[in-house]
């Protein structure tokens, strides 16, 4: 009988794999000015799952079921700062693709502006501690000179 259990196993994933996978019914139309805010909140919000795409963007199901938590934000008549807000406090700032200017993410905004002038002051630097020209040579120096130069090596 055990010979008969792995074909069994691989029929019953075979089946699994080609059941057809059930859409997300899609949320009822929106009026044309809610739509288009709802797309706007949608482009400046991040997908938690991609986390380069916007929730517009991504295919994702966590982000379709978020734009529908938009849309239906939306239809209760919900501003878009009070929408925004609710997803910053479920998911934190990093949800956002613009994270607001505060002291937490002052690095975020400054570091890369800090790194750049650190990266300026240590040219400067360098080429300031670099000789404006050389000293002349020496007569021993020259005399080395001349000989290597004489010898051909």
């Amino acid at each position: 009988m055990r010979w008969l259990a792995a074909p069994l196993l691989a029929l019953w994933l075979a089946a699994w794999l080609a059941a057809p996978v059930q859409a997300q019914p899609p949320f009822p139309p929106l009026p044309p000015a809610l739509e288009q805010r709802a797309e706007r909140l949608a482009h400046g919000l991040r997908c938690l799952v991609c986390q380069n795409q916007s929730l517009a963007e991504s295919n994702a199901p966590l982000a379709h079921d978020m734009r529908n938590l938009i849309r239906s934000q939306l239809a209760e008549g919900r501003s878009d700062a009070q929408i925004m807000r609710f997803f910053e406090d479920r998911y934190g700032d990093f949800v956002r693709y613009e994270p607001p200017f505060k002291p937490i993410t002052w690095l975020l905004w400054l570091g890369p502006f800090a790194l750049l002038a650190l990266g300026f002051a240590v040219l400067w630097r360098t080429v300031a501690r670099r000789p404006r020209s050389r000293a002349p040579l020496t007569a021993d120096e020259r005399a080395r000179a001349a000989r290597y130069l004489d010898t051909g090596s």
